[in-house]
């Protein structure tokens, strides 16, 4: 590989690397900071690749702004840049996180970090509280979003089946039941 090539590389990385350690407020908030390095400064890619990237990593597996850097990488530099880009962006994050648990293990036993992640559990818990009520208002109401909801809560609730079998399932179960329905219907 030419030392041109490895510059690019480089140059791949610690942009990713700065856009990582810079952005707060999740993947949504890293995408105008992408789009402005990888057009407009470095001209690795266009607008309409942006967009392009953008539709492809919010429907795929995984944070949009990690999948959108490896995208950018992988247009930029092949699978080399995937590579770099990727690292660049979560590395930094990697790095806090990792700190912060040495900090924490140090204060875990004080009473006032202990209150406060019971404090942080509970808000969490309700924001996933909430978040399920959002989805519930959203969802059809009938019968088979009830089987499926039942079932799902059953399998992965109570009897600690794996999560992916059990939403491939309840996908199973949807279609064929969109299926029998389409058929009722055409009849």
């Amino acid at each position: 590989m030419p030392m041109k090539d490895y510059k690019k590389l480089w140059k791949v990385f610690t942009t990713f690397f700065k856009i990582g350690a810079f952005t707060f407020g999740g993947g949504y908030a890293m995408i105008p900071l992408i789009q402005k390095e990888a057009v407009e400064k470095n001209g690795w890619v266009t607008d309409d690749d942006i967009l392009e990237i953008i539709a492809i990593a919010e429907s795929t597996p995984g944070p949009i702004a990690i999948n959108s850097a490896t995208f950018v990488g992988y247009r930029t530099c092949g699978v080399l840049g995937s590579l770099a880009a990727t690292l660049g962006v979560v590395l930094p994050s990697f790095v806090i996180i990792y700190a912060i648990s040495f900090v924490l293990r140090q204060f875990q036993e004080l009473k006032a970090v202990q209150y406060a992640f019971q404090g942080i559990r509970a808000g969490v818990l309700a924001l996933l509280c909430k978040a399920l009520w959002g989805m519930y208002k959203k969802n059809q109401k009938n019968w088979v979003s009830y089987v499926i909801m039942a079932g799902a809560f059953l399998l992965t609730g109570l009897l600690d089946v794996p999560v992916l079998p059990v939403l491939i399932g309840c996908a199973a179960f949807g279609l064929a039941t969109a299926k029998m329905m389409e058929r009722k219907a055409e009849k």
